[in-house]
């Protein structure tokens, strides 16, 4: 089988690091043929230890990893304000609980709507939970068009109107987009003229970069994507693994 870009990366990356100390601090660069003769060198021992190979990339794998939980780490704790309680997100369960729930959607996304009954039915059982809510639209201009209106459309409400606006656009068939973002804002009551003027404020570009500079920096790159405490879960994992983390931040 034919070795990916990647892979060809990988390996040149470990031959590097497999070479001796002293190899390496050879004050004259290499000629030619000494170069020739250590590719050939490493080829050769590469083909007849072909594991040496799957060990080394065990290993970068696994540097890689804690290299990637050691920086989500660093930014859980310095942009935990901006994360938890940030003014331009809105708030589900009891704004006052104990532990935070963070999901970053897409109303394009299938997963997301799968996910709503979970967060539904975490909410309903755990009266100290805490859900902050994240437009973060990755999926095309109509998941952009669509988190702008949610995003003005909370000018005009709040509370469990403010919820019910989010699940029916969430729950509703067919492309999310501004037009069918309008027509779930006028079923609920909104003044539209109003929502048109608040579709002009910067305070929801401001938003949205936010909260994808957040997903960016904390390796969020599909929806839908949870924090809670210092963990970050990637997709729909259903309601007992989101329940287990909340009881393991909550000790």
């Amino acid at each position: 089988m034919p070795f990916t870009a990647s892979a060809i990366r990988r390996i040149t990356l470990l031959a590097a690091l497999a070479l001796p100390s002293a190899v390496l601090a050879q004050p004259a660069p290499f000629t030619p043929e000494q170069r020739e003769a250590i590719g050939g060198i490493v080829r050769e021992y590469l083909v007849k230890n072909p594991e040496v190979l799957q060990e080394a990339f065990a290993e970068l794998e696994r540097r890689m990893q804690q290299a990637e939980q050691a920086g989500r780490a660093e930014v859980l704790t310095s942009e935990r304000a901006k994360l938890e309680n940030s003014p331009r997100d809105f708030v589900l369960g009891n704004p006052q609980g104990d532990v935070t729930m963070v999901e970053f959607l897409d109303y394009n996304c299938g997963y997301c709507k799968r996910a709503v009954a979970d967060v539904k039915a975490l909410i309903k059982s755990d009266p100290k939970l805490r859900v902050v809510i994240k437009d973060f639209p990755v999926l095309g201009p109509g998941s952009v068009e669509a988190s702008r209106v949610a995003l003005a459309a909370k000018a005009q409400l709040s509370g469990d109107k403010l919820y019910e606006f989010h699940t029916k656009l969430m729950e509703r068939r067919g492309q999310a987009n501004a037009e069918s973002a309008k027509a779930v804002a006028k079923e609920v009551g909104l003044d539209m003229a109003r929502l048109e003027k608040e579709l002009q404020s910067s305070e929801i570009d401001a938003t949205l970069q936010e909260n994808m500079g957040l997903g960016e920096k904390l390796g969020i790159n599909g929806t839908p994507g949870f924090v809670i405490g210092n963990e970050v879960i990637a997709g729909a994992v259903g309601v007992e693994p989101l329940r287990a983390v909340i009881s393991n931040t909550r000790k």
